[in-house]
């Protein structure tokens, strides 16, 4: 499967290429929509400062998207995956265990700012409604573009890319067409393509570095590229990142080159209150079309955030960093997936963002501040991954070194939103962080009091009850999942229901253990027979972003050993035997919650009990494996991690 996936996505063709654009490029695409206005503001147009703007505009796509992401980043792919996590995942080899708390960091990071991306790109659209109709109330419409747009999420990115891709097409070419429309107008504009241009207006402007701030918004759709990788391939990525840099670059030389033709007036004075320089070089017979087609390249704009977002939560879920979810997979293709819980969440947060900040040159205050944590973020596992791949030395330190001081300088001028509504997505990354951190942290907590038992001190045990005539057999063939990836071992709870809890006699045992491996899309099984047809075990070696369909892959094992000869699964009861009629199979889940009776430190407590919460906001075991309800039996086992002082003052009284 993982080699036909990989096929499919260094396979470069034009539908290929356009479903590219309908998926990875909304974000970054529709920049031109904000971030010039954001820049000039309210201030009379100065000359220098657009020429400085558009110089810095364009260095940073070209360093931060086209080299870091682009070429560099994209290279970092997890067998066709992209994204943070993916990445953590073939750096954390290096045994420094501090590596997760970055990826936390800018998987959070990445997730906040996927809540208001949408909201920015859609009202900065619609309010260009505005210029024909200064009175038309945007939050309603913005509200119902993103319900719809969410609705749509369930058909999977494979429909939204095909039915995108077309439209983006269009909207890049309106871009580039504007652009030169206006750049003909004063080609002095391309000697902004000089970096002196940037350093110029770094050193020189009253507010220098701060300009930073809007600026950045120009290359705020890079992270989530990286994260969409597997949706398309790196190839269609960097093929069509050809086409859209051209059409993004054209767009901002041509709105350079009208705001220097108007230098010294305010874009009140010349559009209004709502004066926005993307709208205002447009024809006016052809503004209205614009808006519209503006509107809907900006609905697009929000898909890069969204299926991004699906991924990290769908990889974190994998390394035990999120509660178990439902994760759905609308095609064939296993690159497109939808989390129905996440969608949901990312819904209620865009309209909240709506309500509160109700315009776009509000929301842009609280934009860019999470996006660019996650790129610092990026970076830092990046250096270990070109350390792994045995990079030049020299290089490594350059590379790094220059994104350092690029992204903390970036960061340093996002930090002035802060109070402005910056934040808002860093307490959203805050309580994501949160949730990961507990999860992972009730895991380990979990692994170190596990009670488990050598299966071999039991063998006999439960050969013995196999055969015992005087027990009612339980089922014919009795599943128990494991989490203990030592063959000789199994936890104490699963034999306290075997031998216990009600003995459960079964002709045949079977142990099941689903190890989770970063490769994202192996599948692979291991059985051992631990004592001839009584007791098996079947280990399934799974990627990431597989979905752990227990009951059919274990199904498909059976009828594997069936036909090796391996096992007889017929039924031991002689009239069925007779009849070569094949037993039942039982799965037991033994879920464990915790116990009144610990005595644990303060902190572990607490966080033990936040996990309980979250687990019961999840997916249960047997769901979250895929086990089909009408053969599986959940028990409750109590999970004592630390035992309480023994009583010793209770006596008895006649």
């Amino acid at each position: 499967m993982g080699n036909h996936h990989n096929e499919h996505l260094n396979k470069i063709t034009i539908g290929g290429l356009i479903v590219t654009l309908g998926i990875i490029y909304g974000d970054i695409g529709t920049s031109p929509l904000y971030v010039l206005k954001e820049i000039v503001g309210n201030e009379p147009i100065n000359a220098d400062l657009v020429k400085g703007a558009i110089s810095a505009i364009f260095w940073t796509l070209t360093l931060q998207t086209t080299f870091k992401y682009v070429i560099l980043t994209l290279q970092a792919d997890n067998k066709g995956e992209g994204g943070i996590f993916s990445l953590y995942t073939l750096v954390k080899r290096c045994k420094y265990k501090w590596l997760l708390v970055p990826a936390i960091i800018g998987g959070c990071a990445l997730l906040a700012d996927g809540i208001i991306t949408p909201p920015i790109s859609v009202a900065s659209a619609v309010e260009g409604l505005r210029m024909i109709y200064p009175n038309i109330k945007t939050v309603p419409i913005v509200i119902g573009i993103l319900v719809g747009l969410f609705a749509i999420q369930r058909f999977g990115t494979k429909f939204v890319g095909r039915a995108f891709g077309p439209l983006m097409f269009i909207w890049f070419g309106m871009l580039g067409t504007l652009g030169i429309s206006n750049l003909v107008t004063d080609w002095g504009i391309l000697s902004a393509l000089n970096p002196y241009y940037t350093y110029k207006l770094l050193s020189t402007h009253h507010e220098g570095i701060l300009i930073l701030g809007a600026v950045f918004l120009c290359t705020t759709g890079a992270e989530a590229l990286y994260s969409d990788l597997g949706h398309c391939g790196k190839k269609n990525i960097r093929i069509s990142w050809i086409f859209v840099k051209i059409m993004l670059v054209l767009n901002y030389m041509g709105q350079g080159a009208w705001l220097i033709a108007h230098e010294g007036k305010t874009l009140a004075d010349l559009g209004g209150k709502y004066g926005n320089p993307f709208f205002l070089i447009m024809p006016q017979g052809f503004l209205i079309l614009g808006i519209i087609i503006a509107t809907v390249a900006a609905i697009i704009a929000s898909q890069a955030l969204i299926s991004g977002s699906f991924t990290l939560i769908n990889e974190a879920i994998r390394l035990n960093l999120w509660p178990k979810v439902r994760v759905k997979y609308p095609s064939e293709l296993k690159g497109q997936l939808y989390i129905p819980s996440i969608n949901t969440l990312l819904l209620l947060g865009c309209i909240a963002v709506v309500l509160y900040f109700r315009e776009s040159s509000n929301m842009s205050a609280a934009y860019g501040l999470a996006i660019v944590l996650c790129m610092l973020m990026t970076t830092i596992l990046l250096n270990f991954y070109l350390h792994l791949k045995r990079y030049n030395p020299i290089f490594i330190v350059c590379v790094i070194t220059l994104y350092a001081i690029v992204e903390l300088s970036f960061f340093y001028a996002n930090l002035s939103k802060f109070s402005h509504g910056g934040w808002i997505t860093l307490l959203i990354a805050g309580s994501l962080m949160l949730v990961m951190a507990i999860w992972f942290f009730a895991k380990k907590i979990r692994q170190r009091y596990i009670d488990v038992v050598r299966l071999d001190d039991y063998k006999q045990f439960l050969i013995d009850l196999s055969r015992d005539e005087s027990i009612p057999k339980y089922a014919t063939h009795l599943v128990y999942l494991t989490s203990v990836n030592d063959n000789a071992l199994i936890e104490q709870k699963i034999i306290h229901s075997i031998l216990q809890r009600r003995p459960k006699k079964a002709d045949i045992y079977w142990f099941v253990h689903v190890d989770v491996v970063d490769e994202p899309y192996r599948m692979e099984y291991k059985v051992n027979h631990i004592a001839e047809d009584d007791i098996i075990r079947v280990d399934f070696k799974l990627g990431f972003r597989v979905d752990p369909k227990i009951n059919l892959m274990f199904r498909k094992v059976v009828e594997d050993l069936v036909a090796n000869k391996e096992v007889d699964i017929t039924s031991r009861y002689e009239s069925l035997q007779r009849n070569n009629i094949s037993g039942d199979f039982k799965f037991v889940v033994v879920e464990k919650y915790l116990s009144y009776d610990n005595d644990l430190p303060f902190l572990e407590k607490i966080i033990l009990e936040a996990y309980s919460i979250l687990k019961r906001l999840s997916l249960t075991e047997a769901k979250a494996f895929g086990l089909d309800n009408s053969s599986v039996k959940v028990e409750k086992f109590p999970m004592i991690f630390k035992t309480p002082k023994t009583i010793n003052n209770l006596k008895r009284i006649i």
